[in-house]
Parts: C-alpha cells; structure tokens; sequence
C-alpha cells in the first residue's frame, strides 16, 4: 500500500476489515456512528465481524469500540454468540461520535465516511451498499491524528464541556466518577 490511498465502496470491506483487522496483534481501534450486523466475507461463506473480533480478543489483541448509538437487536444477538466479546471488547457509547474511523496496531488507520455496517463498509452486495469514500494510511503522522481524535473522546477529554451530557452515561465514568442515578 502507498503511504496513502483512497478507497470506495468494496474496497474498504477487502482493505479494512478483511485485510487490516485480522492482521492485527496488538491492537484494534473502532469508531463509527452507526453500528449494525455487519458480516464479511470468509471464503465462501459471510461470518459475523464480531466473530472476526472475538478471535481477535482470543488471541490477546485489545480491541476497542467507540459508538453514537446502541446496536439493534441483530447485533445484539450475533454479540451473544461471542462470549469473550462481554469483558474483551471495551466499548463507549459517546452520542456525539460521528467520525468513522480504524486504527490497527497504531501503523494503519482508515478514516471516511462508512459506518460500521455492511452497507457502509461495502460488504454488501452493490445494489445494497452505500456510496462511500475514505482513505486508508500507514503514514505514522496521519496514523497519529486518527488515534488521538479517538483517543480524546475515549478519555474523555471532551465531556466536561459537552452539550449531549444529558443523553450520555458515560461521561462520568470516563472522568473518573460514579454515574449519577437517572432523573
């Protein structure tokens, strides 16, 4: 790969998700807006990401997932499946999350448009996928801004000053402090 290249529709499923994640041993680093039950392919056959996520997780690698809005119920049943995703898989939920971002291993970061669902990450068929660009990187400057605009939401950075705090339990427990009961 150049140090930088475009990538549209398929391409981010075979770039990203089929190529970079798997390859990942160290770390994986998820940002989306929307996340959805999304599958990609594995030989002839569409598996769950999550269970490419839970073999990730087997082997040691730290996967973290930064998201808008609670899965559906979909998700929410592939998710079941993978036991080891319930204390593997750190995740916060952050409403105001809308950047869709991958960070693998802290030397290659994807940065676009397409949530993390098969429509936006091309694992659909192309009559069902959505139009969507990104560029993907191994360039370590690049890859260093796309992990600290993740990082920041994750620590928190941004809470204090939030305008969404009322619709966010997170917050608190990213600043260190117990959530306040609801109400």
């Amino acid at each position: 790969m150049d140090a930088i290249e475009f990538v549209t529709d398929a391409q981010l499923c075979e770039r990203v998700l089929q190529t970079a994640v798997p390859q990942a041993r160290s770390f994986v680093w998820l940002a989306t807006a929307d996340l959805k039950d999304l599958h990609v392919p594995r030989g002839r056959r569409m598996i769950p990401f999550l269970g490419v996520l839970a073999e990730l997780v087997a082997s040691g690698v730290a996967v973290r997932l930064l998201h808008a809005r609670e899965p559906g119920p979909l998700f929410r049943r592939d998710f079941d499946r993978y036991p080891n995703l319930l204390d593997g898989l750190e995740r916060v939920l952050c409403p105001r999350v809308h950047f869709k971002s991958v960070v693998v291993d802290g030397s290659f970061a994807y940065s676009g448009s397409a949530n993390l669902t098969g429509a936006g990450m091309g694992a659909k068929s192309p009559a069902r996928r959505n139009f969507e660009a990104g560029w993907l990187t191994t360039t370590p400057a690049l890859v260093g801004q796309v992990m600290e605009q993740f990082d920041a939401v994750w620590r928190g950075q941004h809470c204090e000053r939030c305008g969404r705090r009322q619709f966010c339990t997170e917050h608190e427990l990213l600043l260190g402090r117990q959530p306040r009961p609801a109400g």
